[in-house]
């Protein structure tokens, strides 16, 4: 096998890869880290120890998005990630701005629940709410009329927005009022691909640290 990705299935960034992989039916071989010898071989090749890392002929890639244009390029499928020209700045803002505005925001309230009872921070987690609270509201009015998230088509962009909007309403659930970003975070969660990539995560499910909803 050509391709093998290094991964966990409940990790949100290794849904960012698996969603692209699944829309063009790309063959690869699944290296799930919780098996010894699979998390020995990611560190050995990214001491950093983060995943996902693709091997591609053996050559290692690191970082999600990096990996999503690796697989455009080089193991490309049916369904294009990431447009040509300024159609393509627009779907790598959104990308950006759903790792870093959503998904990190999220990863805040994860990493407090994770720490010791006395090390807990309730200023940290009402200021990461606070921040979900302002994206939300900036995604909302940026979704009014899309379908997608950018490009007029699933994207790249997509790709980031399932997984960081699956967690992060789990955290700090969407307000009802939000009717444009909820009703967008629910045509994700149809779309093929991402139903696969959360199905195969349900037995993880006992691993969220606040707790996962009995939902979704």
């Amino acid at each position: 096998m050509m391709l093998e990705l290094f991964l966990h299935p409940f990790s949100s960034y290794s849904w960012k890869v698996l969603i692209p992989l699944y829309e063009n039916g790309t063959a690869f071989t699944y290296r799930m880290i919780e098996q010894p010898e699979n998390g020995a071989e990611l560190h050995r090749l990214w001491p950093v120890g983060k995943f996902p890392l693709l091997l591609d002929q053996g050559k290692p890639i690191y970082e999600s998005s990096t990996i999503i244009e690796h697989l455009q390029r080089h193991h490309p499928g049916p369904v294009r990630l990431i447009p040509e020209d300024d159609a393509g700045i627009e779907v790598r803002m959104l990308d950006r701005i759903f790792d870093n505005h959503v998904m990190a925001q999220m990863q805040r309230v994860v990493n407090d629940a994770l720490r010791p009872p006395e090390r807990r921070d309730p200023v940290e987690v009402e200021q990461a709410k606070a921040a979900l609270d302002k994206i939300y509201g900036w995604l909302d009015d940026w979704l009014a009329g899309r379908q997608w998230a950018a490009a007029d088509s699933f994207s790249l962009a997509d790709c980031a927005a399932a997984p960081s909007l699956f967690y992060a309403d789990w955290v700090h659930e969407i307000p009802e009022t939000l009717t444009h970003l909820r009703a967008y975070r629910a045509r994700l969660l149809a779309r093929p691909s991402v139903a696969r990539a959360v199905d195969e995560a349900r037995p993880y499910r006992h691993y969220f640290p606040p707790g996962a909803p009995d939902r979704d």
